[in-house]
């Protein structure tokens, strides 16, 4: 295991986000894209959505990933999966023995954009 310092972590932005749409990508067995709401304003200070591209497609029923809230990594750059842009990284476990992730979700519900500390 690398060991980073806290100066590092620090650059890392971790926020709640709530799960407006999901569907699953042409192709993939385990893509999912979603629309998520993490607090994000544009310049006019309303709010803006950001597209989510990840593989819990296996783990998770569409209808059981909107509404959720999750948290994200939300200064990540930009990345295309299967041609399709991700806006982030949501945050998830897998345990060794199951091998499917488990979504990493706030134990109360919380407003999105609600930052992690």
């Amino acid at each position: 295991m690398q060991m980073i310092t806290i100066d590092d972590f620090a650059k890392v932005e971790l926020k709640v986000a709530k799960i407006l749409t999901a569907e699953r990508v042409e192709g993939s067995d385990k893509l999912v894209k979603m629309q998520i709401d993490a607090g994000d304003v544009d310049e006019a200070g309303v709010r803006k959505n950001r597209q989510l591209v990840a593989g819990i497609g296996r783990a998770y029923a569409l209808e059981m990933l909107v509404g959720k809230n999750i948290i994200v990594v939300a200064n990540l750059a930009p990345r295309a999966l299967m041609g399709i842009e991700s806006q982030g990284m949501l945050l998830a476990a897998t345990d060794p023995a199951a091998g499917v992730p488990v979504l990493l979700c706030p134990e109360k519900e919380i407003a999105p954009g609600s930052k992690i500390k």
